[in-house]
């Protein structure tokens, strides 16, 4: 199995709402306070996201909110919020008053979170690196600085000041710069990586036949059937609870080949915080990355 640019139905920020018991049509909790104010805290940019070609529509205040629909046989309103902007999944028998009556209830939630993923667009999308002294890029979900003239004439990176000494002459030209850096990269990858592996898979109780780095455009990730893992060296950008969540995933698949419930109960089991990270993860695709 791969783990590739999180599918269409994994989700962002989710919530659930239980659903009366006095019979159909009833719905808990959703009629809003008298003189309560319907104000959002961060309210979405106007005309983000683009609205899905099957999406409803409803105002609330002086906010028009697009949402996509599905039916099922689930017995609660289960709202979620990612690129996509807001999904909702209702029972068969929950009339569509009831759906806007819960969503003008719980918009200051749906509105936050709308903005939260505007902002997270605006800032996913990195600047073309210039590859030259005083350079900038992530590592680790950290910007780390270039520095040509290393004082060791090694390649050293500095944990405290965050710049990364270059063995390297002020009159490097830019491809020398790169291939430097992802060599250092991908040392540090090869480093670190496997560690992350090994502490989730004795977390599971598996263990792995055989690890090794990948440069693929589109997969952070994959595990085959006979227990090999590969895994994207560009994670060194990503804070380390996204470079764990990938692990814990690849690694669920040791017991699990598919993505059903199980698979993801297998992946909670070892790392809890998994869906917060799955979500940073799938706004940042690899070819937004600094290009090497």
């Amino acid at each position: 199995m791969s783990l590739l640019r999180p599918a269409p139905d994994a989700p962002g920020a989710q919530l659930e709402l239980p659903l009366a018991d006095s019979g159909p049509g009833i719905v808990a909790g959703f009629a809003p306070q008298p003189g309560q104010p319907l104000q959002p805290l961060q309210p979405p940019a106007a005309g983000w996201p683009a609205p899905q070609p099957d999406a409803r529509r409803i105002q609330v205040g002086e906010h028009t909110l697009h949402y996509t629909l599905k039916r099922s046989s689930r017995r609660t309103i289960g709202f979620t919020v990612d690129d996509r902007g807001l999904s909702i999944t209702a029972p068969r028998w929950v009339t569509l008053a009831d759906i806007e009556s819960a969503i003008v209830e719980k918009q200051r939630w749906i509105l936050n979170k709308l903005g939260e993923w505007r902002q997270r667009e605006t800032r996913r999308v990195l600047p073309t690196v210039q590859w030259r002294d005083g350079a900038s890029l992530p590592f680790l979900g950290q910007t780390i600085t270039l520095a040509l003239e290393s004082p060791i004439g090694a390649v050293l990176f500095n944990g405290e000041t965050l710049v990364l000494h270059l063995a390297m002459p002020a009159h490097a030209d830019g491809q020398q710069i790169k291939d430097r850096v992802q060599s250092w990269l991908q040392q540090q990858a090869r480093r670190l990586l496997p560690q992350r592996l090994d502490l989730y898979a004795e977390r599971l109780g598996v263990r792995h036949t055989g690890f090794a780095l990948t440069s693929a455009a589109t997969r952070w990730g994959s595990c085959t059937a006979d227990g090999k893992i590969r895994l994207n060296w560009r994670l060194m950008h990503f804070p380390m609870s996204m470079i764990d969540y990938v692990a814990a995933h690849e690694l669920a698949h040791l017991k699990e080949m598919n993505h059903g419930p199980r698979f993801w109960e297998t992946v909670e089991s070892i790392f809890p915080e998994f869906r917060d990270a799955r979500a940073q993860l799938r706004a940042h695709p690899p070819e937004l990355l600094p290009t090497f």
